[in-house]
């Protein structure tokens, strides 16, 4: 296969993913079987997304391990480790998409775990999409890149805001073993709601590869600029979210 064919098959790959990911944390608007028939899908293309990055785990003992490797290998591997146990609990209790699965683990257990794990599959796919956008944004000019920071900035704060007022912690840390829905909620608006949340962790990996990137040598207010540009959104959408929890 051809390096470019090969490379857009990558990038369909990924937008396949990010797509798939959106509809499966809609679970309010797809409902129980489309929901299930979408994990499958998932499933299948995250399969496939290894086979195609297949050099990446033969290069996994070579080299040398800088901050920024060290920080994308430990959220590559916990993303899939996510990914993994998400599918897993979710066949477990299918009734539509793979019944023949349902009951292999106990109920209790991987309704906790598949209702977790989704979300930190969530964000960790956040935080991996933002680790990559430095190198596809590399051609950009300058003033491109600061008008996309800035872009990215006004919707992380949004994302944030949504974050806090949906209760997704509560999730991420196992304090609630079911999920809460607004069944009343305009679809698309649930969609807006997952892609800033998205954003807002795709934003903080964005930062975080900047600043891992910098040298020791760079001069210190471009090494302050990925935390300032970090906090900003975290400030405002904690302010937004106390403002209206009053």
């Amino acid at each position: 296969m051809q390096m470019k064919q090969k490379n857009m098959i990558r990038r369909m790959t990924d937008v396949g993913l990010t797509v798939l990911l959106l509809c499966l944390m809609a679970y309010q608007v797809t409902g129980e079987a489309l929901h299930e028939w979408l994990g499958i899908g998932m499933t299948v293309l995250v399969i496939i997304h290894q086979l195609l990055n297949a050099k990446w785990y033969g290069a996994l003992l070579k080299g040398k391990y800088h901050a920024l490797r060290i920080t994308q290998t430990a959220v590559n591997v916990l993303l899939l480790l996510s990914f993994a146990m998400t599918a897993l609990c979710g066949m477990a209790m299918s009734a539509h998409a793979v019944p023949f699965l349902n009951g292999m683990l106990p109920v209790s257990f991987a309704r906790q775990m598949h209702l977790s794990l989704s979300h930190w599959a969530f964000v960790l796919m956040g935080l991996h999409l933002g680790m990559h956008i430095p190198i596809m944004a590399a051609k950009l000019t300058d003033k491109k890149k600061k008008a996309l920071s800035a872009v990215l900035c006004v919707i992380s704060a949004a994302g944030l805001f949504f974050l806090l007022k949906n209760g997704l912690y509560n999730y991420l840390f196992f304090k609630v073993p079911f999920a809460f829905f607004d069944d009343e909620k305009a679809a698309v608006l649930v969609f807006v709601e997952n892609a800033a949340i998205l954003l807002f962790f795709a934003f903080i990996g964005m930062q975080s590869a900047a600043l891992l990137k910098k040298s020791k040598k760079e001069k210190q207010e471009k090494v302050l600029f990925p935390i300032l540009l970090m906090i900003i959104p975290i400030v405002i959408g904690s302010v937004l979210f106390t403002i209206t929890a009053f």
